[in-house]
């Protein structure tokens, strides 16, 4: 059990499927099986709770995980670690007015940046910074609210970036507790986003904070 990925303290174990229908009960029961699995107990002694905000949890022996849950028409993504807060977001890449959207909900880099792209590459680039957006709302318990769209998220180094896998996340510009990454899956027609909030105090929980992403052949049935 201590050599599993996601119960190691640097790991954030991601595992995400395509659907054909009832994208949140599937996410929910990908997230508790795989708790179980995790923690290496039976399934009914872990169950999906929610904190007053809409964040789920997980309650009895799952407790110790923290969790994020995320889908989309057609997708859903799960996140699970012990490292610290985290958030999970998951799109499908489609044609979008991208320089459009940068301009009315993005920073001015990232607006620049899209603008630079090819416009090929818009939509997805927007959207990988989109579910990075969400995915830190989400580990911060906000939600995209208080300028949550407007807040400045690293954007890629090299575009397009490689697909299948997950870059080490990188700190928010002017806040190091927290840290982000985003991917294209599928062969480019799905992105994922993930982030990780140290704790309160500024600590560097989220340094070397590695995320490793997994592809569920189908979504779960109860």
């Amino acid at each position: 059990m201590d050599g599993h990925p996601g119960l190691n303290p640097d790991t954030v174990t991601v595992l995400w499927c395509t659907t054909d229908g009832d994208e949140r009960r599937s996410a929910h029961t990908l997230l508790v099986r795989t708790a179980a699995r995790m923690l290496d107990v039976p399934l009914p002694e872990i169950w999906l709770e929610h904190e007053p905000g809409g964040r789920p949890l997980l309650g009895g022996a799952g407790k110790s995980l923290q969790v994020s849950v995320a889908h989309a028409r057609g997708a859903l993504a799960v996140a699970l670690t012990t490292a610290a807060p985290v958030g999970v977001d998951v799109e499908v890449v489609r044609g979008l007015r991208a320089e459009a959207l940068a301009r009315t909900w993005l920073h001015p880099s990232e607006e620049v940046w899209i603008a630079g792209l090819p416009e090929a590459d818009r939509s997805a680039a927007f959207l990988w910074l989109w579910t990075q957006k969400e995915a830190v709302g989400k580990a911060l318990g906000l939600g995209l609210r208080r300028g949550g769209m407007s807040r400045p998220v690293p954007v890629a180094e090299h575009w397009p970036p490689r697909t299948g896998g997950m870059p080490v996340p990188r700190p928010l510009p002017g806040d190091p507790r927290i840290a982000t990454a985003a991917a294209l899956a599928d062969g480019g027609r799905h992105v994922i986003g993930v982030a990780v909030h140290g704790c309160a105090d500024g600590g560097p929980e989220t340094r070397g904070v590695r995320v490793r992403v997994h592809r569920v052949a189908t979504a779960p049935r109860d």
